[in-house]
């Protein structure tokens, strides 16, 4: 047995190169590439070797009906790789009485290659050949063999039956392996393809939430500000212009780190905010007149960097929510330790405001759901008894 990593050094053969297939002449590149043409080669070939077979050791003085049992055992060999069995039957009368030892030897390798070693057909076939071997003809003079001859004859009928079978079994098993590798090589091209798709597939999902978590969040609050210029005056407005120019630098400086990234192929988590920025994250909501209560239980240096990120994201999103369609409402973030778990959970009241909603496509919550999945965890999101709402999502710390 190969060792495992072994497994993966397997190298299927190449063809022939094609500079090497062009030196061949034209009609043996048609014949390559013909199985009907190569099958009709090897009945014309085998057709050839039983005619010289029996043409080279029939004597003048032969029997008619031998002459004629000969002939039909060569010309059975046409049908020996459709009817491999009826082939060796028609041999059978010829080699017995007759001359024709090679095709009755073609047409049992024919047989080996179509059928098992222990079916009924390959037994029969097999044994007709080893007495046609060993019987001599006619029964007289076979009788009257000494037990050295008898003794001989039993190793010649042996190797008369037993090289076509061993012949034609090892064809076989060559055809089986080689049938086997292509599969092999054709299941290895589909995993390849899969496993391609697959990574695109992931490549896609990341990207979708990376942009969505950098620009929706940003976006909202531009949004907001700039609904809130249109009914300012004075130094609100002045105050509100600032803001929504503190947040659009900001988005462009994450969306500058996002690319960055991609184009770098560097892992997704590093540059990106995490939980050593939450502070600042709350910050910036309060100061769009959402009331946010921080809680944080745990250090943020014992967080694996990609946890880090990941909570900070579904803050965020959360955040972003209420004051998408929660307007007014208190909201409250806790970060806290489990044993090995960190759960994360931000909760909101009834909206007390009446504002415009934004629009939504709900794809901040699967991205999240997504995220968790990724890094081991769980999440959920829902109302609440009290008309609010509950994001919650756990992240495993060990393994």
């Amino acid at each position: 047995m190969f060792p495992p990593k072994a497994i993966d050094d397997v190298r299927i053969l190449p063809r022939p190169s094609l500079a090497a297939t062009r030196r061949l002449p034209g009609w043996l590149q048609a014949l390559r590439a013909s199985p009907r043409a190569r099958g009709i080669v090897s009945d014309v070939g085998a057709l050839l070797l039983a005619v010289l077979d029996v043409w080279l050791v029939i004597p003048e003085d032969a029997p008619a009906y031998s002459i004629w049992l000969s002939a039909v055992a060569v010309a059975a060999m046409v049908m020996r790789r459709h009817v491999p069995f009826l082939a060796v039957l028609v041999t059978v009368p010829g080699f017995m009485t007759g001359w024709s030892q090679l095709a009755a030897m073609i047409a049992l390798g024919s047989l080996a290659k179509k059928h098992r070693l222990l079916s009924w057909r390959m037994v029969v076939g097999s044994i007709l050949v080893f007495l046609c071997g060993y019987v001599r003809w006619p029964l007289s003079e076979f009788v009257a063999l000494s037990w050295q001859e008898h003794a001989l004859n039993v190793i010649w009928a042996v190797i008369i039956a037993g090289m076509p079978v061993a012949i034609g079994l090892l064809i076989s098993a060559r055809q089986e392996l080689s049938a086997r590798i292509r599969e092999l090589a054709s299941s290895r091209e589909r995993e390849k393809k899969l496993l391609a798709e697959t990574i695109r597939a992931a490549e896609r999902a990341r990207l979708a939430r990376e942009m969505h978590d950098v620009v929706s969040h940003q976006v909202t609050l531009i949004a907001m500000q700039a609904g809130a210029l249109q009914v300012s005056t004075g130094e609100n407005t002045e105050q509100a212009a600032r803001t929504i120019r503190e947040l659009s630098t900001r988005t462009l400086e994450e969306l500058r780190n996002l690319v960055g990234v991609l184009r770098s192929g560097d892992e997704a988590e590093q540059g990106q905010p995490g939980l050593d920025e939450l502070d600042d994250l709350v910050r910036n909501f309060r100061s769009d007149q959402v009331p946010v209560a921080l809680d944080v239980e745990t250090e943020p240096s014992r967080l694996p960097r990609s946890v880090s990120h990941a909570v900070y994201r579904t803050v965020q999103e959360a955040l972003t929510n209420v004051r998408k369609h929660a307007a007014g409402s208190r909201a409250s973030v806790r970060v806290r330790t489990q044993q090995d778990t960190l759960v994360v959970e931000v909760r909101n009241g009834r909206a007390n405001a009446r504002k415009p909603v934004l629009p939504s496509g709900g794809h901040g919550l699967i991205g999240l759901k997504e995220r968790a999945g990724l890094l081991g965890g769980t999440f959920s999101a829902g109302p609440t008894a009290e008309g609010g709402f509950r994001v919650s999502a756990t992240y495993p710390l060990a393994g």
